[in-house]
């Protein structure tokens, strides 16, 4: 029997930009359920949950394909409602669809929080590098970045949501090309853009959503 899978986005459902790449990637089989934070909300709505001053900057993406910055502060409170309905339907697993950072989640539901799997598997991967280097979708982001224990970070921006990404992309690429790896740090970013920058740094790149994908079968196979 197919697994139930809830993917909860930040932004906006359906993510028609993530989940063929996660399918695709998983051996696992599996019925997804796709919810939103920004489902039920309006544009005023949507626009309430934009960074204040001294929050933490968030990057998600609305229906319509337009990228979208979120505080941290309101992002939090609404996943809080989400997974407590989502704990009594029974699902098999419950996924973040965000490598963003956040406080503890109380679910009984298997739970799976993106940020911890990259954190705790780039050590592993990036054993005797002296430099990782970051790319993240906004350079507001780089001060929450912690990075490895014992490991210079470096970090470049360039947002997987723009119109044509991948002149940014390879610039970031290029100026991170003297770490030993890169990470993405975004599920926005897509196979397509770690391509393009492993080509311009030439460097290892490991890609947010692929190790996503991996703790799927993982927990689940």
């Amino acid at each position: 029997m197919p697994k139930r899978i809830a993917f909860v986005t930040i932004g906006q459902s359906p993510r028609d930009d993530v989940m063929p790449d996660i399918a695709a990637e998983c051996r696992t089989v599996f019925t997804p359920t796709e919810i939103g934070v920004l489902d039920d909300l309006d544009e005023a709505g949507i626009a309430a949950c934009a960074p204040r001053p001294g929050d933490s900057i968030l990057v998600s993406r609305l229906r319509d394909g337009r990228g979208v910055l979120l505080g941290k502060p309101a992002v939090e409170r609404r996943l809080h409602a989400i997974f407590a309905a989502l704990d009594t339907q029974g699902f098999d697993l419950v996924v973040l669809l965000c490598t963003g950072t956040f406080g503890h989640f109380t679910l009984r539901t298997r739970f799976l929080e993106p940020q911890l799997v990259v954190d705790n598997f780039m050590p592993g991967l990036a054993y005797g590098a002296k430099t990782l280097g970051a790319l993240l979708p906004e350079p507001g982001q780089a001060a929450d970045f912690a990075g490895l224990p014992g490991v210079a970070t470096v970090t470049a921006s360039a947002s997987p949501y723009a119109a044509d990404p991948f002149p940014a992309l390879r610039d970031a690429g290029a100026r991170l090309a003297d770490a030993d790896m890169i990470m993405m740090h975004c599920i926005g970013f897509t196979e397509a853009m770690r391509q393009a920058v492993m080509q311009a740094a030439g460097r290892p790149v490991l890609l947010s959503r692929r190790l996503v994908a991996h703790a799927i079968d993982l927990l689940l196979t």
